[in-house]
């Protein structure tokens, strides 16, 4: 088994031991990717900018592996509070079409440096 390590100078380098993405045959996972701009290093502060964001991030690694969004089959959504799953799930459906990817979403104690939201996602060649 072949394992390729992708990334993609438009996401945030990884700030950890971890790949922003790795790739096994015609399956991409994507780590959880934090909302922050990789040109200035900064999160936006709201919660729906910040998941534009992290989507944004995602979008990036998955276009090094020729992927897009639509290859995305399953998504794990992280948030420091579950009272912006609404403002979240708004921002979230305006970057997928049915089918929609499997998903799960949940609130946990705290993000890495304090922020609202954390996104990884599996694609797949469909």
């Amino acid at each position: 088994m072949s394992i390729n390590v992708l990334s993609s100078d438009k996401a945030p380098a990884a700030i950890g031991p971890y790949s922003q993405a790795t790739q096994v045959g015609n399956t991409v996972y994507v780590s959880g990717q934090l909302p922050i701009d990789a040109q200035t290093g900064t999160m936006p502060p709201s919660i729906a900018a910040q998941t534009t964001q992290s989507l944004q991030n995602i979008a990036a690694i998955l276009k090094e592996a020729g992927m897009t969004m639509q290859n995305v089959v399953q998504a794990t959504v992280l948030l420091s509070d579950i009272n912006d799953f609404g403002a979240m799930n708004e921002v979230y459906g305006k970057f997928f079409q049915a089918p929609y990817p499997a998903r799960m979403a949940y609130q946990v104690a705290c993000l890495p440096k304090n922020a609202k939201v954390e996104i990884a996602v599996i694609a797949a060649e469909k």
